[in-house]
């Protein structure tokens, strides 16, 4: 004889499911702490400051900065860089993103990003964040 299931249980198995997914490493982390307020407020500004030109993900009038740390200026494929950056020897660290973000021009000569940070605070918060996003997978 067949067993039949009351409508309870079968109502709570998408319930159950879940659970087992959270448990087994699918969908967000219960363990993952929320951003630091250095980390968000470096995430509005870059948002705020960079966000019209460039993204992590895609690009834009600039390229994508996902994975920017480490990575030698001018080298992201499919991105149509200024001759200055193609023949860049710079790789992008903190130092040079500092460098960079207080005049581009300074760093590399005949580059075409007509932008600066002038507030010293908001470029270290903006590095930071870049920084935080270089190990971050992309959603």
């Amino acid at each position: 004889m067949k067993r039949r299931q009351s409508p309870s249980v079968r109502r709570g198995a998408p319930l159950a499911a879940t659970i087992l997914a959270l448990l087994a490493g699918w969908g967000p982390s219960l363990a993952e702490p929320p951003p630091s307020p250095a980390l968000s407020r470096g995430r509005a500004l870059y948002e705020s400051r960079c966000g019209g030109c460039h993204s992590l993900d895609a690009h834009r009038v600039g390229p994508l900065h996902r994975g920017l740390m480490g990575r030698q200026a001018g080298r992201v494929p499919h991105f149509d860089y200024s001759a200055a950056l193609r023949a860049s020897a710079v790789m992008w660290s903190a130092s040079t993103l500092e460098t960079w973000l207080r005049d581009p021009e300074a760093l590399i000569p005949g580059q075409q990003m007509n932008y600066s940070v002038g507030s010293a605070e908001d470029r270290r918060l903006i590095i930071q964040y870049l920084g935080a996003a270089t190990h971050d997978s992309p959603p």
